[in-house]
């Protein structure tokens, strides 16, 4: 395995660790399913380094939104998902907005790969396989896959400025 390919399989399996925690189609270092511990997807609020408050995944790790994704339905599959996983709510499991998410705005979207995406006022979201570590957002204003990719602040609203 390439050195690149070895780090992009780790940066996918820290972002699956990040996204959701057990974020369906993950799997644990031995190949298995991750465990289900528990029932529940957290989306939060951080401050990131020159954008402000943005939503976060349970681990700290960037939210972003899709804007091809027109507010409403999960366009980003396929090889676009295996960079921007989706955050993906598990069968019975509840959402949890933490501090400064508006709860009423979490809901889920069918995936067309199967399952179902968690969205915010609308939008789908996704995580970002180069941001490796929480407080990243690397890809924020990114042009690739066919739209641009923002982050998402608690008002609901994708951030429509560069990473300063």
């Amino acid at each position: 395995m390439s050195t690149r390919g070895a780090a992009r399989r780790l940066s996918l399996a820290l972002l699956c660790a990040g996204v959701a925690g057990l974020a369906a189609g993950c799997s644990g270092g031995s190949g298995a399913p991750a465990a289900k511990s528990s029932q529940a997807v957290k989306v939060g609020v951080r401050s990131i380094p020159g954008l402000g408050q943005v939503l976060v995944t349970s681990k700290g790790y960037a939210l972003y939104v899709f804007e091809p994704d027109h507010h409403r339905a999960v366009t980003c599959t396929g090889a676009c998902a295996g960079t921007w996983p989706p955050l993906m709510q598990p069968s019975g499991a509840d959402l949890i907005g933490g501090p400064g998410v508006q709860k009423g705005l979490l809901g889920s979207d069918p995936d067309p790969a199967g399952g179902r995406v968690v969205t915010y006022d609308g939008w789908p979201l996704y995580g970002y396989t180069g941001d490796v570590q929480p407080a990243q957002a690397t890809g924020q204003d990114i042009d690739t896959n066919g739209g641009e990719w923002y982050v998402i602040q608690p008002s609901g609203q994708p951030l429509l400025v560069p990473l300063r």
